[in-house]
């Protein structure tokens, strides 16, 4: 019995889970589509706000080869949004951040994305919220 019953809780949950990703996953995408952005430029822009990885590292967290981040980069630097330096101890590799412009960009999509899953986040504990 309690058995059944566990299972039926762990079913509840992972269809939960499964619902709340896809709700998530929505609004990112509306999100990027509405700022002229991928989902993959936005989730960069998500990275960039508080690091400064190489592109190498960048390619990592978003799961992308360097090509694809490269070209990805291109974009988001003729859009002004973030620039790449030489690393001073390593003059192979090329960091990434985000310009003055990026950075405003990025607090506000960071806004938009807080405001739209509000509804979901606030039926959360405090303690939860802070994760």
């Amino acid at each position: 019995m309690a058995d059944d019953n566990n299972r039926q809780i762990a079913e509840a949950l992972l269809e939960a889970l499964v619902r709340t990703s896809f709700e998530v996953m929505a609004v990112l995408n509306r999100t990027a589509a509405e700022n002229d952005l991928s989902l993959t430029q936005l989730r960069a822009l998500a990275i960039l706000r508080d690091r400064e990885p190489t592109m190498a590292q960048l390619a990592g967290y978003l799961g992308l080869e360097r090509s694809s981040v490269s070209g990805l980069m291109d974009r988001a630097e003729r859009r002004g949004l973030v620039r790449r330096t030489t690393s001073s101890s390593d003059a192979r590799a090329v960091h990434v951040s985000l310009t003055s412009e990026g950075h405003l960009v990025s607090a506000r999509l960071n806004d938009e994305v807080a405001g739209m899953l509000a509804p979901m986040t606030g039926r959360l504990s405090a303690p939860s919220r802070r994760g």
